[in-house]
């Protein structure tokens, strides 16, 4: 599986911020060790973002106001935000992954979404974009710690998406608590392991009607990992369980970064995602 990634990511910082470049720069170091290939993206046209946000949202980060104090903006974010959204659409179309930041799970259509306190990180939906892109019957498993309360906002009711996410509660955002309609939500408990995320996640699973599935999308956030921001208390070894069981559905597969706030952890944990992927 090859990593599509931009050093020009690595200059998107803030001081003093826990949404740092350092994490993907060092898990790109890492990886890159590991003989994976990179693949450099291009930015998403502004059509292709308007298949998911409203032309204001587009505008305001355009002009790069303030937004909040977790999702601060820069007269250059529109530009970091687009080509990470470029990274979801590359990574979708090669079946690759997308290591690029900032990330886009908590980015609802005018922004933040189902009443979340803020943007948590987030600009654009990366994920939400390529799968709008593609337009292909999509089933998108959230496995970051957090909730893709974005990613729900958006695809509600969308007859072509099933959305899955397994998160920490209590935590931010706050939502994700219910399942609606075509989005199914699995909250889950500070200490969880490896042992109880996977037999939910086999749950989850089984609920989906795979024949109606032509690719899916994983929103991979790695923070669900032992003593990261939204800690499961999953190991490195419980990615590689994950990636098995998405490979035996037999369905084509691409990945987009969310949250891991750990550039090791990150490429560990991906590189063990991958290998559940790719090995029979």
């Amino acid at each position: 599986m090859e990593i599509i990634f931009s050093e020009d990511c690595l200059d998107y910082s803030y001081f003093g911020h826990i949404e740092t470049s350092e994490r993907v720069k060092i898990a790109s170091e890492i990886l890159e060790k590991m003989g994976y290939s990179f693949v450099e993206p291009e930015p998403v046209s502004e059509e292709d973002l308007l298949l998911v946000h409203s032309t204001n949202w587009v505008e305001r980060v355009k002009r790069g106001g303030f937004f909040d104090a977790d999702t601060p903006g820069s007269k250059n974010i529109y530009r970091y935000a687009n080509l990470s959204a470029g990274g979801a659409l590359l990574a979708a179309n090669v079946k690759g992954f997308s290591l690029l930041r900032p990330p886009g799970h908590h980015a609802g259509k005018n922004g933040r979404a189902l009443g979340a306190s803020t943007l948590g990180f987030c600009y654009f939906n990366n994920m939400a974009i390529a799968v709008k892109h593609l337009n292909q019957r999509t089933l998108i498993l959230d496995i970051d710690g957090h909730h893709g309360n974005g990613t729900q906002e958006i695809f509600t009711g969308y007859p072509k998406v099933t959305y899955i996410s397994l998160h920490l509660v209590p935590e931010f955002p706050g939502t994700g608590l219910t399942s609606e309609i075509n989005c199914f939500n699995y909250p889950l408990p500070p200490g969880t392991g490896d042992k109880l995320y996977l037999k939910t996640l086999d749950k989850a699973l089984d609920h989906v009607d795979m024949k109606n599935i032509e690719i899916i999308g994983i929103s991979a956030g790695f923070d669900a990992h032992q003593g990261d921001l939204a800690s499961l208390d999953l190991t490195s070894n419980c990615f590689r369980e994950i990636g098995k069981r998405v490979r035996d559905l037999g369905i084509e597969v691409f990945g987009v970064l969310e949250g891991g706030y750990s550039g090791g952890n990150i490429a560990s944990d991906l590189h063990h995602l991958i290998q559940g992927l790719e090995r029979s």
